[in-house]
Protein backbone atom coordinates (compact mmCIF):
# COMPACT_ATOMS: atom_id res chain seq x y z
CA UNK A 1 0.00 0.00 0.00
CA UNK A 2 1.09 3.45 -0.55
CA UNK A 3 1.18 5.90 2.86
CA UNK A 4 -1.52 7.26 1.71
CA UNK A 5 -3.40 4.36 2.02
CA UNK A 6 -2.04 3.02 5.14
CA UNK A 7 -3.25 6.59 6.67
CA UNK A 8 -6.97 5.49 5.32
CA UNK A 9 -6.63 2.00 6.70
CA UNK A 10 -5.08 3.14 10.16
CA UNK A 11 -7.98 5.81 10.30
CA UNK A 12 -10.53 2.74 9.48
CA UNK A 13 -8.79 0.94 12.66
CA UNK A 14 -9.19 3.62 15.10
CA UNK A 15 -12.84 4.23 14.38
CA UNK A 16 -13.76 0.35 14.32
CA UNK A 17 -17.10 0.33 16.36
CA UNK A 18 -15.53 -2.48 18.56
CA UNK A 19 -11.50 -2.72 18.45
CA UNK A 20 -11.01 0.97 17.34
CA UNK A 21 -9.77 4.17 19.92
CA UNK A 22 -12.93 5.12 22.40
CA UNK A 23 -11.80 8.48 21.61
CA UNK A 24 -11.51 8.59 17.75
CA UNK A 25 -14.70 6.32 17.66
CA UNK A 26 -16.95 9.25 19.57
CA UNK A 27 -15.41 12.34 17.42
CA UNK A 28 -18.10 14.22 15.34
CA UNK A 29 -16.93 16.33 12.62
CA UNK A 30 -18.35 19.25 15.18
CA UNK A 31 -15.96 17.94 17.88
CA UNK A 32 -13.07 18.04 14.79
CA UNK A 33 -13.26 21.79 14.73
CA UNK A 34 -11.56 23.26 17.59
CA UNK A 35 -8.32 20.10 16.87
CA UNK A 36 -8.09 21.43 13.05
CA UNK A 37 -7.56 25.00 13.68
CA UNK A 38 -5.30 24.48 16.30
CA UNK A 39 -3.10 22.23 13.96
CA UNK A 40 -3.69 24.79 11.16
CA UNK A 41 -2.20 27.36 13.77
CA UNK A 42 1.01 24.82 14.69
CA UNK A 43 1.76 24.45 10.77
CA UNK A 44 1.93 28.35 10.57
CA UNK A 45 4.24 28.67 13.93
CA UNK A 46 6.34 26.20 12.47
CA UNK A 47 6.25 28.13 9.11
CA UNK A 48 7.55 31.11 11.19
CA UNK A 49 10.31 29.59 12.59
CA UNK A 50 12.11 27.58 9.58
CA UNK A 51 11.91 24.60 11.52
CA UNK A 52 10.85 22.78 8.19
CA UNK A 53 10.81 18.83 10.09
CA UNK A 54 8.49 20.31 12.55
CA UNK A 55 6.66 21.66 9.83
CA UNK A 56 6.80 17.96 8.23
CA UNK A 57 5.28 16.48 11.29
CA UNK A 58 2.24 19.43 11.41
CA UNK A 59 1.44 19.06 7.73
CA UNK A 60 0.60 15.35 8.93
CA UNK A 61 -1.27 16.32 11.63
CA UNK A 62 -3.31 18.36 9.76
CA UNK A 63 -3.70 15.48 6.78
CA UNK A 64 -4.81 13.20 9.53
CA UNK A 65 -7.61 15.82 10.57
CA UNK A 66 -9.16 16.01 6.49
CA UNK A 67 -8.97 12.04 6.42
CA UNK A 68 -10.65 12.22 9.94
CA UNK A 69 -13.55 14.09 8.29
CA UNK A 70 -14.01 11.95 5.17
CA UNK A 71 -14.02 9.18 7.49
CA UNK A 72 -16.63 9.99 9.33
CA UNK A 73 -18.63 10.94 6.47
CA UNK A 74 -18.26 7.91 4.85
CA UNK A 75 -19.46 6.78 7.63
CA UNK A 76 -22.48 8.35 7.49
CA UNK A 77 -22.91 7.94 3.76
CA UNK A 78 -22.14 11.13 2.74
CA UNK A 79 -19.07 11.23 0.90
CA UNK A 80 -15.32 9.83 0.88
CA UNK A 81 -11.69 10.68 0.74
CA UNK A 82 -11.50 9.91 -3.04
CA UNK A 83 -14.24 12.08 -3.57
CA UNK A 84 -12.57 14.97 -1.44
CA UNK A 85 -9.79 14.19 -3.54
CA UNK A 86 -11.39 14.19 -6.53
CA UNK A 87 -13.58 16.98 -6.24
CA UNK A 88 -10.88 19.20 -5.33
CA UNK A 89 -8.77 18.31 -8.62
CA UNK A 90 -11.58 18.86 -10.84
CA UNK A 91 -12.45 22.32 -9.28
CA UNK A 92 -8.39 23.26 -9.55
CA UNK A 93 -8.16 22.53 -12.78
CA UNK A 94 -11.45 24.10 -13.93
CA UNK A 95 -10.65 27.39 -11.98
CA UNK A 96 -7.14 27.36 -13.77
CA UNK A 97 -7.53 27.88 -17.70
CA UNK A 98 -4.68 29.36 -17.91
CA UNK A 99 -2.56 26.33 -16.94
CA UNK A 100 -4.74 23.49 -18.03
CA UNK A 101 -6.42 25.22 -20.97
CA UNK A 102 -5.76 28.27 -23.74
CA UNK A 103 -6.52 31.09 -21.31
CA UNK A 104 -3.87 33.94 -20.83
CA UNK A 105 -3.90 36.29 -17.81
CA UNK A 106 -1.09 39.35 -17.76
CA UNK A 107 -0.95 38.91 -14.08
CA UNK A 108 -1.80 37.61 -10.82
CA UNK A 109 -4.67 40.77 -10.28
CA UNK A 110 -5.98 39.71 -13.73
CA UNK A 111 -6.08 35.96 -12.73
CA UNK A 112 -7.56 37.10 -9.37
CA UNK A 113 -10.39 38.65 -11.37
CA UNK A 114 -11.23 35.82 -13.44
CA UNK A 115 -11.02 33.31 -10.52
CA UNK A 116 -13.99 35.52 -8.63
CA UNK A 117 -15.60 35.02 -12.35
CA UNK A 118 -15.26 31.49 -12.54
CA UNK A 119 -16.59 30.78 -8.96
CA UNK A 120 -19.25 32.89 -9.79
CA UNK A 121 -20.24 31.38 -12.87
CA UNK A 122 -20.31 27.85 -11.51
CA UNK A 123 -22.66 29.29 -8.70
CA UNK A 124 -25.00 30.28 -11.72
CA UNK A 125 -24.72 26.95 -13.14
CA UNK A 126 -25.96 24.75 -9.95
CA UNK A 127 -28.67 27.16 -9.82
CA UNK A 128 -27.40 29.33 -6.66
CA UNK A 129 -28.75 32.65 -6.86
CA UNK A 130 -26.41 35.59 -6.54
CA UNK A 131 -25.19 36.13 -3.06
CA UNK A 132 -24.80 39.74 -1.33
CA UNK A 133 -21.24 41.20 -1.74
CA UNK A 134 -19.66 40.12 1.29
CA UNK A 135 -21.33 36.59 1.43
CA UNK A 136 -19.14 33.93 1.97
CA UNK A 137 -16.38 35.39 4.48
CA UNK A 138 -16.30 33.01 7.36
CA UNK A 139 -17.44 33.88 10.83
CA UNK A 140 -14.71 31.94 12.32
CA UNK A 141 -11.84 33.47 11.08
CA UNK A 142 -9.21 35.22 13.09
CA UNK A 143 -11.02 38.94 13.26
CA UNK A 144 -7.92 40.82 11.28
CA UNK A 145 -7.99 37.87 9.04
CA UNK A 146 -11.82 38.63 8.61
CA UNK A 147 -11.99 42.36 8.26
CA UNK A 148 -9.46 41.95 5.50
CA UNK A 149 -11.32 39.90 4.06
CA UNK A 150 -14.61 41.89 4.09
CA UNK A 151 -12.48 44.95 2.88
CA UNK A 152 -11.38 43.27 -0.05
CA UNK A 153 -15.32 42.03 -0.71
CA UNK A 154 -16.52 45.58 -0.78
CA UNK A 155 -13.33 46.61 -2.89
CA UNK A 156 -14.01 44.63 -5.62
CA UNK A 157 -17.88 46.79 -6.33
CA UNK A 158 -15.62 49.96 -5.19
CA UNK A 159 -16.19 50.69 -1.81
CA UNK A 160 -12.62 51.50 -1.53
CA UNK A 161 -10.32 54.59 -0.50
CA UNK A 162 -8.33 54.08 -3.84
CA UNK A 163 -5.19 55.19 -1.81
CA UNK A 164 -3.38 54.23 0.93
CA UNK A 165 -3.58 58.48 2.54
CA UNK A 166 -6.98 57.90 3.32
CA UNK A 167 -6.40 54.89 4.85
CA UNK A 168 -3.87 56.32 7.24
CA UNK A 169 -6.02 59.83 8.12
CA UNK A 170 -8.79 57.30 9.08
CA UNK A 171 -6.38 55.59 11.58
CA UNK A 172 -5.32 58.91 12.93
CA UNK A 173 -9.40 59.58 13.25
CA UNK A 174 -10.14 56.34 14.91
CA UNK A 175 -7.09 56.99 17.29
CA UNK A 176 -8.93 60.88 18.07
CA UNK A 177 -12.25 58.85 18.46
CA UNK A 178 -11.31 56.36 20.96
CA UNK A 179 -8.91 58.82 22.58
CA UNK A 180 -12.37 61.08 23.50
CA UNK A 181 -13.92 58.49 24.95
CA UNK A 182 -11.38 57.59 26.81
CA UNK A 183 -11.16 61.16 27.91
CA UNK A 184 -14.73 60.88 28.37
CA UNK A 185 -14.68 58.00 30.76
CA UNK A 186 -16.53 56.22 28.42
CA UNK A 187 -18.13 52.45 29.48
CA UNK A 188 -16.06 49.67 28.44
CA UNK A 189 -18.57 48.66 25.49
CA UNK A 190 -18.34 51.96 23.97
CA UNK A 191 -14.13 51.79 23.96
CA UNK A 192 -14.15 48.11 22.76
CA UNK A 193 -16.42 49.34 19.54
CA UNK A 194 -13.58 52.22 18.78
CA UNK A 195 -10.94 49.94 19.69
CA UNK A 196 -12.85 47.87 16.84
CA UNK A 197 -12.73 50.61 14.39
CA UNK A 198 -8.83 51.25 15.07
CA UNK A 199 -8.44 47.76 14.45
CA UNK A 200 -11.06 47.44 11.55
CA UNK A 201 -8.56 50.57 10.13
CA UNK A 202 -4.91 49.09 10.96
CA UNK A 203 -6.71 45.63 8.61
CA UNK A 204 -7.09 47.93 6.06
CA UNK A 205 -3.52 49.74 5.89
CA UNK A 206 -2.36 45.83 5.82
CA UNK A 207 -4.72 45.39 2.89
CA UNK A 208 -3.12 48.42 0.74
CA UNK A 209 0.45 47.45 1.90
CA UNK A 210 0.07 43.60 0.67
CA UNK A 211 0.89 42.72 3.23
CA UNK A 212 -1.12 39.80 6.30
CA UNK A 213 -2.08 41.53 9.82
CA UNK A 214 -1.82 38.27 11.49
CA UNK A 215 1.68 37.74 10.35
CA UNK A 216 2.61 41.40 11.33
CA UNK A 217 1.33 40.95 14.55
CA UNK A 218 2.68 37.05 15.46
CA UNK A 219 5.93 38.61 14.19
CA UNK A 220 5.85 41.55 16.50
CA UNK A 221 4.64 38.99 19.45
CA UNK A 222 7.66 36.79 18.92
CA UNK A 223 9.95 40.27 18.80
CA UNK A 224 8.50 41.20 22.47
CA UNK A 225 8.64 37.40 24.06
CA UNK A 226 12.49 37.49 22.44
CA UNK A 227 13.62 40.68 24.03
CA UNK A 228 11.77 40.59 27.39
CA UNK A 229 13.16 36.88 27.55
CA UNK A 230 16.75 38.91 27.17
CA UNK A 231 15.40 41.45 29.80
CA UNK A 232 15.02 38.70 32.04
CA UNK A 233 18.55 36.97 31.14
CA UNK A 234 19.64 40.07 32.05
CA UNK A 235 17.84 40.57 35.10
CA UNK A 236 18.66 37.14 36.26
CA UNK A 237 22.76 37.31 35.82
CA UNK A 238 22.26 40.48 38.37
CA UNK A 239 20.06 38.22 40.50
CA UNK A 240 17.28 40.44 39.85
CA UNK A 241 13.58 39.59 38.67
CA UNK A 242 11.31 41.46 36.28
CA UNK A 243 8.83 42.23 39.42
CA UNK A 244 12.05 43.54 41.44
CA UNK A 245 13.27 45.87 39.04
CA UNK A 246 11.95 49.21 37.86
CA UNK A 247 10.18 49.80 34.44
CA UNK A 248 13.04 52.70 34.15
CA UNK A 249 15.46 49.67 34.59
CA UNK A 250 13.55 47.41 32.29
CA UNK A 251 13.21 50.40 29.40
CA UNK A 252 16.79 51.10 29.24
CA UNK A 253 17.33 47.25 28.51
CA UNK A 254 14.52 46.75 26.33
CA UNK A 255 16.80 49.77 24.52
CA UNK A 256 19.67 47.47 24.60
CA UNK A 257 18.42 44.11 23.51
CA UNK A 258 16.56 46.33 20.53
CA UNK A 259 20.11 47.52 20.01
CA UNK A 260 21.37 44.12 19.99
CA UNK A 261 19.14 43.09 17.51
CA UNK A 262 21.07 45.31 14.97
CA UNK A 263 24.24 44.45 15.57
Amino acid sequence: MTELDQLLQLMVRLRDPETGCPWDRQQTCATLVPHTIEEAYEVADAIAREDWAELRAELGDLLFQVVFYARIAEEEGRFNFADVAGGIVEKMTRRHPHVFGNAYYADAATQTAAWERIKAAEKADKGESPTRVLNGVPRTLPALTRAVKLQKKAAQVGFDWGAVEPVLAKIAEEIGEIRHEIAMQAPPERLSDELGDVLFSVANLARYLHLDPETALRGTNAKFERRFRQIEGWLAERGYTPAQSTLAEMDALWEQAKMAERK
